[in-house]
């Protein structure tokens, strides 16, 4: 028999994964969705005919300043598609060149500068014709307190060039995203532009530990609905929303209110970044997403935490990521370090009093989550000794190998492979009693 051999997102490209002969494999991917064939109109029509609100021509009428948010460089946005037609109109409608701010929904992740913001951003043209800068979560001043959410007592401050600016737009990625459901609209918004403590709040183990605080799930998760809180705070908010497919080309374009604009892209990829699979499986193979997502550990925890429905209690899941930038922040560092040291459960147990989280370490939390199921196994090219070992996960010098062993181990020779990881997520579909 011959073994099978399936690429996965790994760093700017792929990896081979080889199936030894008698493995029995599930490729779990996204449903293929047609690609935009002509981009630039699409983006014009999504302008012209928006979402819950008026064309962006006449939203820019007799406004006198513009803020327009984008993603950090985790997030493969298309900015270089919309930006500068985005630009272009509001001048059209008589907003100054001068008065337009494109600002880097940072939350807490570091600045995006040089040539990573010439990347992020994708075009020379809006580098050289508006201001383009970064949010700093932790810099007080720079943001205007609303006070505290009705509903959960969330402490909110937002950046104050995105509040004062005249005409308010978001721009983002819808994707499964494993705790406020999805990615994309409010969430560039907040946690994006957010304060530290808004942030902090948002990743305490009160929001955390919500079963409903879960990939695809906006019904009662209580960050999403914090999230909405927080916009309609501010007013008058609007969004583009981009989706994209394996290929990272665009197949969806939405511009309108935050909020409407945004539940039309969630439905646009819902039933296709949500795959129905009818068993658990004792290994899995999956990838962080590769470049950007998996440039660094910190990441690459959302791509352990996705497939966790489809891990049979006790499997084991395998996991690529380059880590081409290495492991994450300091506070990253320090979080990971404490997990080694304290376990697991002492570890929680130091979070759950918090009302404020600690920089990063919500990250070592979720963490914890496929760490309950079985066992985490990790390929990586990009991590030294010392962060190899506070990674808190077996690490593996072979996927194949790993592949091999815990077939063996298991005693079935079924494997589900994710090769886009946490961008798809496997659903168990539980046969009727």
């Amino acid at each position: 028999m011959e073994r099978t051999q399936i690429d996965i997102a790994y760093g700017r490209a792929t990896l081979p994964v080889s199936l030894p002969a008698g493995a029995e494999p599930t490729v779990i991917r996204k449903a293929e969705l047609p690609k935009l064939a002509d981009r630039p109109t699409a983006i014009r029509n999504a302008f012209d005919n928006p979402v819950g609100s008026t064309p962006l021509s006449e939203l820019a009428e007799g406004r006198t300043s513009a803020c327009i948010l984008i993603c950090d460089i985790t997030r493969p946005v298309p900015n270089g598609l919309f930006l500068r037609p985005m630009i272009e109109t509001m001048v059209s409608g008589g907003i100054p060149l001068d008065r337009i701010t494109v600002l880097v929904a940072t939350g807490l992740h570091r600045p995006n500068e040089g040539e990573e913001l010439e990347e992020l951003v994708g075009d020379p043209w809006v580098l050289g014709n508006v201001r383009v800068e970064n949010h700093f979560a932790l810099n007080d001043a720079d943001h205007i307190d609303f006070g505290r959410t009705a509903t959960r007592g969330t402490p909110v401050s937002i950046d104050r060039r995105f509040v004062d600016a005249d005409l308010r737009i978001a721009t983002g990625l819808v994707e499964p995203h494993f705790m406020a459901g999805w990615s994309g609209g409010r969430k560039v918004v907040a946690p994006g532009v957010a304060g530290h403590k808004t942030i902090r709040t948002f990743h305490s183990a009160r929001f955390m530990e919500d079963p409903l605080a879960v990939q695809c799930n906006l019904v009662g998760n209580p960050l999403h609905e914090e999230q909405l809180e927080i916009v309609r705070l501010l007013g008058d908010v609007y969004a583009l929303n981009t989706v994209l497919d394996e290929d990272r080309d665009l197949v969806c374009v939405t511009f309108g209110e935050i909020i409407a604009g945004h539940l039309a892209a969630v439905d646009f990829v819902s039933d296709s970044a949500q795959v129905g699979v009818g068993r658990k499986f004792h290994t899995v193979v999956t990838s962080s997403a590769g470049y950007p997502l998996d440039k660094t550990y910190y990441q690459t925890v959302k791509g352990m935490v996705t497939p966790i429905d489809i891990l049979a209690p006790g499997g084991t899941l395998i996991i690529a990521s380059e880590c081409s930038e290495g492991f994450g922040s300091s506070e990253f560092r320090e979080a990971q370090t404490r997990l080694v040291e304290l376990g697991a459960e002492q570890f929680l147990a130091t979070l759950t009093a918090k009302s404020l989280a600690d920089i990063d370490e919500w990250q070592t939390e979720m963490q914890l989550k496929p760490m309950r199921v079985g066992r985490i196994q990790l390929y990586t090219t990009g991590l030294d000794a010392d962060e190899r070992r506070i990674t808190g996960v077996e690490i593996i010098p072979s996927l194949d190998k790993a592949i091999v062993a815990s077939i063996d181990q298991h005693g079935d020779p079924a494997v589900a492979v994710i090769p886009e990881g946490p961008y798809v997520i496997p659903v168990h579909h539980r046969a009727a009693a």
